[in-house]
């Protein structure tokens, strides 16, 4: 199991629609999370990409060097940046960073943003290009010298002459909804992403994406994305999700889901179906809340209850064939903190470890302030009644 944390580039708050309780995007409030994540033992964090987020490869470069062991999902955007270049790029910051990049493939689901970038393809004409953009990015990095004349894409010659640290490559994930996509990730990714629906349905798309990639030779790895709200009690988790959207007008919630009408993603219109911009069915299955997808584009649920209830859902979707999980929370420091603190102890291997050593350190204890001069805390106990 990797358990990989959020870099929050696009924003961070308490409250979701409201810049009451926000954060500004800053080097050193993102350095501070990312130090938080390696610290604890986070396998990696996603930093996302589009034109609501800071550059996710500047942010990359930028942090990188504050970490030690911290891996970074950043994007790759097929149709709107050379393969060859992207290819070089890749191979940069995975040389600099010791081999610490993993590369998340986006096609882009918002037509407006994407003329805004210069990308005029259709829905299936953008999987066609990112295949096309794949076969050449994957070749010139295992070192070969590429010709390929293509529908989207012609290169000559194209080739990158340092290599990646990782062989063949950084492994590509890449997450999408709609038959295209899956056949993407059927030939040509390591990892397909899914957005966080109920179990039944993620099953169906773990099945349909294996049975693709069989027919080519192929294995894929699974992973999934999900916000976590996880408190000592269901009760105070439940309460923390309330707060978290009791700020978002009606208004608000309108606007954003009129915004997320315009995009031609199968994954945006499965989001905004879980809850169809009401406030009162988000629970779509135990445990699993879709309010943040009230007002924010991309993953839309939560994890929320207590550290067994969130450890159970995750057991569920791990069941499944799930062994990647990217979680964020807000705000992120904190909620990264709260995440392996309470739900580590209840994880397979490295992530139990890591939190009866209080985190990915080679520190001993004793762990907790002194009790008075010279006593050492323990574990808690309860107060006689």
């Amino acid at each position: 199991m990797n358990v990989f944390w959020f870099l929050p580039t696009h924003g961070d708050g308490h409250f979701l629609g409201t810049a009451e309780g926000a954060r500004p995007v800053s080097l050193g409030y993102l350095k501070q999370v990312a130090q938080a994540a390696d610290n604890l033992g986070y396998y990696g964090v996603l930093i996302p990409t589009g034109r609501s987020c800071e550059d996710s490869w500047v942010v990359a470069s930028a942090v990188a060097p504050a970490t030690e062991r911290l891996r970074y999902l950043v994007a790759i955007r097929p149709g709107i940046i050379s393969p060859t270049v992207s290819a070089r790029m890749t191979a940069t910051l995975d040389r600099l960073t010791g081999g610490r990049v993993l590369i998340n493939v986006v096609t882009g689901g918002d037509p407006d943003e994407n003329r805004g970038d210069g990308l005029h393809l259709d829905h299936r004409q953008r999987y066609e290009a990112s295949s096309e953009f794949l076969h050449i990015w994957r070749r010139v990095l295992q070192g070969e010298s590429v010709d390929f004349d293509g529908r989207h894409l012609q290169v000559k010659n194209a080739k990158a002459l340092y290599p990646p640290v990782q062989k063949p490559y950084p492994p590509l994930y890449f997450g999408g909804s709609s038959n295209e996509a899956h056949d993407l990730a059927a030939e040509q990714v390591d990892v397909y992403l899914t957005w966080g629906e109920p179990p039944a349905a993620v099953a169906q798309k773990i099945a349909d994406v294996r049975a693709r990639a069989a027919k080519h030779g192929r294995t894929v790895k699974f992973g999934i994305r999900l916000h976590v709200i996880v408190r000592r009690t269901s009760e105070a988790a439940w309460r923390a999700a309330d707060e978290l959207i009791e700020r978002i007008s009606d208004e608000t919630i309108a606007a954003a889901q009129q915004s997320f009408a315009r995009f031609d993603s199968e994954g945006q219109r499965r989001m905004a179906a879980l809850h169809g911009g009401r406030r009162d069915r988000l629970e779509i299955h135990p445990n699993l809340w879709a309010g943040v997808g009230l007002v924010r584009g991309g993953a839309g649920t939560a994890l929320v209850g207590s550290p067994q209830e969130v450890a159970a859902r995750i057991r569920e979707y791990a069941d499944l064939g799930i062994d990647s999980f990217i979680f964020s929370g807000y705000p992120h420091l904190e909620e990264a903190y709260r995440f392996a603190e309470l739900v580590f102890p209840l994880l397979p291997e490295p992530y139990r470890s890591y939190a009866a050593a209080g985190g990915a350190t080679n520190l001993t204890g004793p762990f907790g302030e002194m009790i008075a001069n010279d006593v050492l805390p323990g574990a808690s106990r309860a107060r006689p009644s």
